[in-house]
């Protein structure tokens, strides 16, 4: 196995990652200004949930077709493509911000456009991984995306709340400029020598092909809990979604701040990302995944309870370094259960079951927040992540009594 900076030696892996890296950049300074505008104009928690519920309905409907079209063709041309609609979605919210707008309906077109764009991209982007590295060194590669990925997270919502403070015009601009300098990094990706070929052949597209993901999901436990687990754990503890609430009602900073405050997350990833990249998780990897479930759901009820903006910073630190430990984890599971024909699909299904984590989760964030009020609604979801991490510890013995990644191997078979 190659350490940390041997696969940086890589150029595909160089390529991927800064690809990754603007890519995730631009979209975190688009969310984070969307989000702060939405309820700049409706004052309303609900309408924030509203946005996570139209970001998250694409990937629902487009689950399937994503998953097939990163089997069939190029993942990296399917990626550069569909990188293009994020460019489009921000170039609407520069015109609709120029307008003076308030309508929320347009807002929440452009974020039916974001959710589309990232069902359709996500699939193609994440099975590219397995195909520019070998299985030895892919845990590694996996913890340096994750540290190039939230890294991403630190730099794109301080961006994004400097910017928005400056002008929405500027920061949806910074966005799209991010977007479009992503696409000619992924289109310029190797492959290792016999990956080019893509895993569905001549097949015709059918139904039958498009449903083997979520078929071998149903058929693997392993699979089946990992990231499920990540669904229902971070659904009901999405404390995120309701950040711009947090900052202007129970906090009372200003767009600044606020930025800072949703780049906190970023930070504990980021800094756990580090760690992981030079001591990746290697022994008893099942119980360490329900166990930092757990923390996080801790985290996210400090978070949901306090009126410091220093304890709630730290908070929001502590759960997304337990959340990308479990990133991690989840990251490495996947593909070494999931055999390379049949990843993109695979991975199409869990890119639903990550968009019902995060942007369906925003939507109940937000219809808990406006029957429960704020605190409760994020305290009372972590209490929920941490019974739910216990549950998985009783209900998925396999995933509980995995020692090392070594144990995890592809499942073969009919997908049918």
């Amino acid at each position: 196995m190659s350490t940390a900076v041997g696969v940086l030696h890589h150029a595909p892996v160089r390529r991927y990652l800064a690809s990754t890296a603007f890519a995730a950049v631009g979209i975190n300074i688009c969310i984070t200004a969307l989000f702060k505008q939405v309820y700049d104009i409706t004052g309303d928690p609900l309408s924030i949930g509203m946005i996570g519920l139209a970001q998250f309905l694409p990937g629902l409907v487009l689950a399937l077709p994503s998953g097939f079209l990163a089997d069939r063709y190029d993942r990296r041309r399917v990626t550069g493509v569909f990188l293009l609609l994020r460019v489009v979605a921000a170039v609407v919210l520069i015109a609709f911000s120029r307008s003076q707008s308030q309508s929320f309906l347009w807002l929440v077109v452009v974020a039916v456009l974001i959710g589309s764009a990232d069902a359709l991209i996500s699939p193609s982007r994440r099975a590219i991984v397995p195909l520019i590295v070998g299985s030895e060194d892919l845990p590694r590669v996996i913890a340096i995306w994750t540290a190039t990925f939230t890294g991403s997270a630190i730099v794109g919502p301080a961006l994004g709340g400097l910017l928005y403070s400056i002008d929405p015009v500027v920061a949806y601009g910074a966005a799209g400029a991010c977007s479009v300098a992503s696409i000619p990094l992924i289109l310029a990706v190797g492959y290792l020598p016999g990956m080019q070929t893509t895993a569905a052949g001549d097949e015709r597209p059918s139904l039958r092909l498009a449903l083997q993901g979520l078929s071998f999901i149903r058929r693997t436990p392993v699979v089946l809990a990992a990231i499920s687990l990540d669904l229902f754990a971070v659904l009901f503890g999405g404390a995120v979604a309701l950040i711009p609430v947090v900052a202007t009602d129970r906090l009372g900073v200003g767009d600044v701040a606020y930025g800072w405050l949703r780049a906190a997350p970023g930070v504990g990833a980021a800094a756990m990302a580090i760690v992981l990249a030079v001591r990746p998780v290697s022994r008893r990897v099942g119980p360490m995944l329900l166990v930092v479930v757990g923390v996080f759901g801790a985290g996210t009820v400090v978070f949901g309870i306090t009126r410091s903006y220093t304890i709630a910073f730290l908070a929001l630190v502590v759960l997304s370094a337990a959340d990308m430990v479990s990133m991690f984890i989840r990251g490495a599971l996947v593909p070494l259960a999931t055999p390379p024909d049949q990843l993109g699909r695979v991975s199409a299904v869990e890119g639903v079951f990550i968009g019902a984590s995060n942007e369906l989760g925003a939507f109940e964030s937000g219809v808990a927040a406006r029957w429960l009020g704020v605190p409760w609604a994020i305290a009372g979801g972590g209490i929920a992540t941490i019974v739910i991490a216990c549950g998985f510890g009783l209900l998925f013995p396999s995933l509980r009594k995995i020692d090392t990644f070594d144990d995890v191997v592809p499942q073969r078979g009919s997908a049918g």
